[in-house]
């Protein structure tokens, strides 16, 4: 057996703590250097140029690129989970046919957000309610970093791809990269030029190319089953099917959170630039946590999906439980530490005192409630990686979306204050968490067909 196959069965044996941390490392290091592409443009911005492009960088125009890019990474994630199981599986030749399917997803669906996005950043900003004195370069940014689409899909679904096999170091490797190329463009672009928003916009499509092609160029070199070959991408009727019904609920789910958040994000605009501005810098220090978060949903979500076409439920579970406790112990050091070092942290986004006034008080309703968040993204996350994806999104539907948006519309006017705002989030992240353990602990989520058969010898 080779090297590379090696290493990505090894989810479906030994220790399971050992192999969720091997995974999980190098998932939560890349999506910490994913995350410095928008956070070097916040932090350059709002210091060499102002408050007002680190709001424009940061608050609508980043609430509304979340909502479209989102919908497309949540829809890529079930070819994710459709690799992973016919990888677990043993099965050379869907792997190989998901991939391809896959590839032709990320550049058709690359084409069509780019073009949307493009098409209605302006009447989306002016819907948000986006204060006079930002809308212009929100919406210069919007449109540079749309014209960047298609490598970035494409760099998001590659790295699905070789995550979804184990290979979770390689995109770690191609971002590191990456992201120190987007930190001196946006020095050279802003700081020598003097370009402003559109030079940090510029910055970021320049080198999330480079991921891409990276990407791109190590699935094509390897001789494993998920090999990547030009002529052969196209859709294949039963992958692209699969891929959809798996991924289009967690698109779905994206997409409810992004929604919440817009009107969420219009109601902070409401209350002026200072406010808008400080709602930017908490959300680049709150994405430390998200960024945690997401690398324990990956980590989960294909361990889940490998051993799910290995007949290895048992594991499914033990795993779960201890992702569930590596998860909270993050969380509790995590809201200690910002917590405790929050005006530190900030003064790294902005100088202005009232800012971070604002930003603090932010802060301290959302950030000890982290630890209320974690069942909704390890259960969920586990519940995808063995096909179910439905229930999972009508849950978080329910109890993150719409009662968000009720309490924003309802709470909101009758006491108008940013923590009223904010609050709204440990609120729904309690409820949604108390639905998803009621439904795992039901089971029905590991009740359904799958999509492989499993080996006998797993059996």
């Amino acid at each position: 057996m080779k090297k590379e196959t090696a290493a990505g069965n090894r989810i479906t044996e030994g220790s399971i703590a050992g192999q969720l941390l091997l995974f999980f490392f190098p998932i939560l290091f890349g999506t910490f250097f994913q995350q410095l592409y928008n956070t070097t443009d916040a932090v350059i911005v709002g210091n060499f140029v102002g408050k007002e492009a680190l709001a424009s960088v940061g608050g609508p125009a980043a609430t509304i690129i979340n909502l479209l890019v989102g919908f497309f990474v949540g829809l890529s994630s079930g070819a994710t989970v459709i690799i992973s199981q016919h990888y677990g599986s043993g099965n050379d030749k869907k792997v190989s046919e998901a991939v391809h399917t896959a590839t032709a997803l990320a550049i058709a669906g690359g084409t069509v957000i780019m073009v949307l996005g493009i098409a209605v950043a302006r009447f989306a900003l002016t819907a948000m309610q986006t204060p006079a004195d930002i809308l212009e370069l929100s919406l210069t940014y919007m449109r540079i970093y749309f014209c960047g689409l298609i490598p970035s899909m494409l760099y998001n679904m590659g790295s699905g791809i070789l995550r979804a096999v184990g290979d979770s170091r390689r995109p770690l490797y191609f971002l590191i990269a990456s992201c120190i190329i987007n930190i001196v463009l946006d020095l050279f672009f802003v700081v020598t030029l003097k370009l402003g928003v559109a030079g940090v916009g510029i910055a970021t499509v320049l080198s999330q190319t480079f991921s891409a092609a990276m990407t791109v160029f190590a699935l094509m070199r390897t001789s494993e089953s998920y090999r990547l070959s030009l002529r052969k991408i196209r859709f294949y009727k039963n992958h692209l099917l699969n891929i959809v019904r798996i991924g289009l609920p967690s698109g779905l789910q994206s997409a409810m959170y992004s929604v919440s958040n817009l009107l969420v994000q219009s109601s902070v605009n409401s209350f002026g630039t200072d406010t808008v501005a400080a709602w930017t810098a908490y959300s680049k220090v709150d994405s430390m946590f998200w960024m945690i978060m997401g690398a324990y949903g990956i980590s989960i979500t294909t361990f889940a999906g490998q051993n799910y076409g290995a007949g290895k439920y048992d594991r499914i579970k033990k795993s779960v439980r201890i992702c569930l406790c590596m998860a909270a112990a993050t969380s509790v050091l995590l809201s200690v530490i910002v917590l405790n070092f929050g005006n530190t942290i900030l003064l790294l986004f902005t100088q202005d005192a009232h800012v971070i006034e604002i930003s603090m008080d932010i802060m301290r309703v959302i950030i000890p409630a982290y630890i209320t968040y974690i069942c909704i993204e390890i259960l969920s996350g586990a519940c995808r990686g063995c096909g179910d994806a439905f229930v999972p999104m009508m849950l978080t539907c329910f109890g993150v979306c719409v009662l968000r948006i009720t309490w924003v519309l309802a709470a909101v006017p009758l006491r108008r204050d940013i923590s009223t705002v904010a609050f709204s989030y440990p609120l729904t992240w309690t409820v949604t968490s108390i639905l998803f353990i009621l439904y795992y602990l039901k089971g029905k989520w590991l009740q359904h067909d799958s999509i492989t058969t499993a080996p006998e010898s797993h059996g």
